[in-house]
């Protein structure tokens, strides 16, 4: 089976710097060969006719006109496929170094004003803990003063959690997943009991103080990182850091609700890894499969679809574009 390359390059391969272009080619082959090593905007920009990379430009003009810096575009070219393989293609080294000329290069009527930092404490921050706090201090007063009513208000709070993040997950049917998770949580409910619902309840704040310290470290990861695979291999075992005290975490809590930990730290790994799956912006057909594994009426298959949805988070996540800016 023969594949197209989507981006092709005039005048041969990068490694010989010569060629005959095909009929039809949009670049001229080059008119010398090219000494190999990183390209800047001024030494693309003497190619002429002969510049692949200003077809590239064109190609993503919007992403690079919206990026406010060259991690912006980095993430952009690789959510479009675009890998330093391809990068090499057009004289660069990595995708990081090609995302840098690209934004060197797009045009702008004034200077880019510069993202504002994000700090980890502030009023925002201060306000979103306290929502996160709401589910567990509500069901768990419900659930202490013996409100029947405590297990119907704990599926509710859970899963109207996950709403807010996952504004920014893509695919169809939007609520779809919030659903499900909604039928995974009243599941677990009716088969363990209300203190179930209340330890999930109670486990959303931790699940926001983790997912929260991981985008901020995976960002600053990200903004260190030179290639690609270099960042890949990083977010790996930051994921595992931040699973493993969530873990211990959600023990906690249910002890705290007086529910049983094998049924109740299974399921929350699960609703965190699609919070988490969510905010970052991952497909929702496999958050839906998970969730829909989770409501199999058989002792394991929450556990599964929790290690399922891991594999799957450890793969999406080590991609440059989970961590771009929303």
């Amino acid at each position: 089976m023969t594949t197209v390359d989507p981006y092709p390059v005039a005048g041969g391969s990068v490694a010989d710097g010569a060629g005959t272009a095909p009929p039809g080619t949009p670049y001229p082959a080059p008119r010398a060969p090219i000494a190999a090593g990183p390209a800047t905007p001024q030494t693309a920009r003497r190619g002429g006719g002969g510049d692949p990379v200003k077809a590239l430009l064109h190609r993503h003009r919007e992403l690079c006109e919206r990026a406010v810096d060259a991690l912006e575009v980095a993430a952009g070219l690789e959510a479009h496929g675009i890998t330093d393989r391809t990068a090499a293609r057009f004289r660069h080294r990595d995708v990081f170094s090609l995302a840098e000329e690209l934004y060197a290069r797009t045009p702008r009527g004034e200077a880019p004003t510069p993202a504002p930092a994000r700090t980890p404490a502030g009023p925002r921050a201060v306000r979103r803990f306290g929502y996160a706090l709401l589910p567990g201090a509500l069901t768990f007063g419900a659930a202490a003063t013996g409100t029947p009513w405590t297990g119907p208000l704990a599926v509710l709070l859970t899963a109207g959690a996950l709403v807010w993040p996952g504004r920014w997950a893509r695919g169809r049917f939007p609520y779809a997943v919030h659903l499900l998770a909604a039928a995974v949580v009243g599941w677990a409910v009716h088969r363990h009991g209300a203190a179930l619902g209340a330890a999930l309840a109670l486990a959303v704040a931790p699940g926001h103080l983790a997912g929260t310290y991981y985008a901020a470290r995976a960002r600053r990861r990200l903004a260190g990182s030179r290639v690609l695979e270099d960042f890949a291999a990083g977010s790996r075992p930051l994921l595992a850091g931040v699973l493993l005290p969530f873990g211990a975490a959600a023990a906690g809590a249910a002890a705290l609700a007086g529910a049983d930990p094998a049924a109740a730290v299974p399921l929350a790994v699960l609703l965190f890894l699609v919070r988490l799956l969510l905010r970052h912006g991952a497909h929702r057909a496999p958050l839906a499969a998970a969730l829909a594994l989770a409501l199999v009426p058989a002792p394991a298959a929450v556990a599964a679809a929790a290690a399922g949805l891991l594999v799957h988070a450890v793969l999406a996540l080590s991609r440059a574009s989970a961590h771009a800016r929303p």
